[in-house]
């Protein structure tokens, strides 16, 4: 959907939770923002790859050569969570995923250089749980680690303008991936 309001709450939220600790909300749809699901899915399949890596990478240097990474993304953005933190180097101590899609080549998994928790929902028709569980064997395979929690709810279920929206489920997302960063970056 882009960098709208929802995402700018997320990013506010974790800056205030997480004190000298910077947060970059990333924008890879150059300042475009979907308002309908097709919308959306236009946006997700305009997006060039190396367009979208090299907004990623110059997040990546604007932050500095000292700096830790990890990455939170949601949706479209889960997946780019992924590739972010495979593109962030020595420097990525950690990446969450909103039930984004998984990279499959464990070739590429290998070098990663942190652990992933992979926030996932059981009843997503795209992510869905055997992709998941494929996502869990590539890790493995690639001699990574990856922490699984799939929850009993519908893609996107963390996010509120979803009619779907489960804030009992989404604040427990939350929390757990607030955990997982603070275990991870050191202020």
């Amino acid at each position: 959907w882009g960098l709208n309001d929802y995402i700018k709450k997320e990013a506010a939220r974790f800056a205030q939770e997480m004190p000298g600790v910077n947060v970059l909300a990333v924008d890879l749809y150059d300042g475009q923002v979907a308002t309908t699901p097709d919308e959306a899915g236009k946006l997700m399949q305009s997006i060039k790859t190396d367009r979208a890596v090299a907004i990623v990478k110059g997040a990546q240097l604007y932050a500095g050569p000292k700096a830790q990474f990890a990455s939170v993304g949601w949706c479209f953005g889960g997946g780019w969570s992924l590739q972010s933190a495979l593109l962030g180097g020595k420097q990525t101590k950690g990446c969450v995923m909103y039930y984004g899609m998984p990279e499959k080549d464990v070739a590429k998994l290998k070098t990663l250089n942190s652990d992933v928790l992979g926030l996932f929902a059981d009843q997503d028709k795209s992510i869905s749980p055997e992709v998941v569980a494929q996502f869990e064997k590539n890790m493995a395979a690639a001699g990574k680690k990856v922490t699984v929690k799939e929850y009993p709810a519908v893609h996107a279920f963390a996010n509120p303008s979803n009619p779907k929206y489960d804030k009992a489920l989404a604040e427990d997302a939350h929390q757990r991936a607030l955990t997982y960063l603070k275990a991870r970056l050191k202020a």
